[in-house]
């Protein structure tokens, strides 16, 4: 593919009539990209908040990793608007961690090819005030698996009015969605066909922090729908790296993780009254899929598994399955419930017994810590892995089972304090940042 000097930021707009926002980006000039939002009807009218604008900005400059990334070019230019020293520091950790997994598997070296320029005087943060928002009324963004349908059912159970936001038709979605009785919010996103067509001749590819796009698109949408706040269920475990890459930690979910959450709503604080957060920071993976044993009635709706979110997405059918039974999420999922549910419940939601996998014993391996590094997925860390091992062996029925044994060998004998790890990988912790109105939302 043909080299670039310059990624330019050039525009974005949003045309309220349409309910539509646009975002414009190019590559010297040449190769240009138009993405576009589309918003639900009936369409909000154009935002009160004087602030708003810088809504926008914000959207633009995550929104353009996606096309950046094709090239990286050693310039990158701002024309939509001025970045203060401070901001420039935030979007170029943004882009260098956000694109760790990118960078580690395409054998880039990092250091220094990402810096957004900024203005020479710092900009007046703007003290206008904000538009009051309804209290009560939350937006919880939702992608079919476990951890926002409990964050939405906490919620609710807690007295707020709860809708949930998804980006795109997935059928799989929009069974759980109806099975779970919540409103729901669909936003289309298009990117522009002219990336696949790069994509296809040779540009450079691979994992992008979406959560960080879709967390600022989820103010935005609670911004102009009247939200009071947008609330997220990422967990602790996203805070733990995968691996390193020179002076970098790879962490294929650090837009999901508490650094991002802490520094995003720091950005957010001077352009919107909307409450930003993650409400499930607290627990890890293993505390969060205790809580969603309580709710059996959706046994059958979600699912974590990516391969068949990709499958789902191209087809209108929801298939004979959920789950893939062939990737790590699969692998963990299993695990984490295998800690508190019988044999056969696990085999009819999974539809077999992934523990009796050949085909998963080098990816539990990884999950356990025992060789490599944990998957670049959405999954825990090797010490929850290990607590949800031994709580299923505790309960016995899959003794047998060949990474059963597998633990017993060559993890259980490493374990000092078996009870005290399971209790640590339970607890809730205070590293989070939920609003004081809000703690009392999760079970103790």
């Amino acid at each position: 593919m043909e080299q670039y000097s310059s990624f330019i930021f050039d525009s974005y707009a949003f045309y309220h009539e349409e309910g539509l926002i646009e975002l414009k980006y190019s590559l010297d000039d040449s190769i240009r990209f138009i993405e576009t939002i589309k918003l639900p009807e009936p369409f909000p009218p154009q935002a009160k908040n004087p602030n708003f604008n810088r809504l926008l900005f914000l959207l633009h400059l995550i929104g353009g990793i996606s096309y950046y990334k094709t090239c990286l070019p050693k310039k990158i230019e701002v024309r939509s608007g001025s970045l203060s020293a401070d901001d420039a520091t935030f979007w170029t950790q943004v882009y260098e961690n956000g694109l760790g997994e990118f960078f580690y598997k395409n054998k880039i070296d990092h250091r220094g090819r990402v810096k957004f320029p900024c203005e020479t005087a710092q900009r007046a943060v703007s003290t206008e005030p904000h538009q009051p928002v309804p209290s009560g009324k939350i937006l919880v963004p939702f992608g079919g698996g476990k951890d926002s349908i409990i964050t939405a059912e906490m919620l609710k159970a807690a007295g707020h009015d709860v809708t949930l936001l998804r980006i795109g038709h997935h059928p799989l979605i929009s069974a759980f969605a109806k099975k779970a009785g919540f409103p729901l919010i669909t936003i289309e996103r298009r990117l522009d066909p002219i990336l696949f067509s790069l994509n296809a001749e040779g540009a450079l590819n691979g994992h992008v922090p979406i959560t960080a796009y879709l967390s600022i698109l989820s103010v935005i949408v609670a911004e102009l729908y009247g939200f009071s706040g947008a609330v997220w269920s990422n967990e602790r475990s996203a805070n733990e790296g995968n691996t390193k890459l020179h002076d970098l930690e790879v962490n294929h979910q650090w837009s999901k993780g508490f650094a991002f959450e802490k520094a995003l709503q720091e950005m957010l604080k001077d352009k919107t009254s909307v409450q930003y957060f993650s409400l499930l920071r607290p627990w890890s993976e293993l505390r969060i899929v205790q809580e969603c044993c309580k709710y059996p009635q959706y046994f059958a709706s979600f699912t974590s598994c990516n391969a068949n979110w990709k499958i789902a997405a191209k087809s209108e059918k929801l298939g004979t399955g959920l789950w893939c039974r062939k990737c790590p999420k699969c692998a963990f999922a299993f695990a984490l419930f295998a800690s508190f549910l019988p044999r056969a419940t696990l085999e009819k939601i999974f539809g077999g017994n992934l523990f009796n996998s050949p085909a998963l014993e080098t990816t539990f391996r990884e999950l356990l810590g025992l060789q490599g590094f944990k998957p670049f997925e959405c999954v825990g860390t090797p010490d929850e892995v290990r607590a949800a091992f031994l709580l299923a062996r505790k309960r016995g029925d899959l003794a047998e089972t060949a990474m059963m044994k597998i633990f017993e060998a060559d993890v259980l004998p490493h374990i000092k304090n078996p009870d005290a790890l399971i209790e640590r990988e339970l607890a809730a912790n205070d590293d989070h940042a939920i609003p004081k109105e809000f703690q009392g939302v999760l079970p103790k």
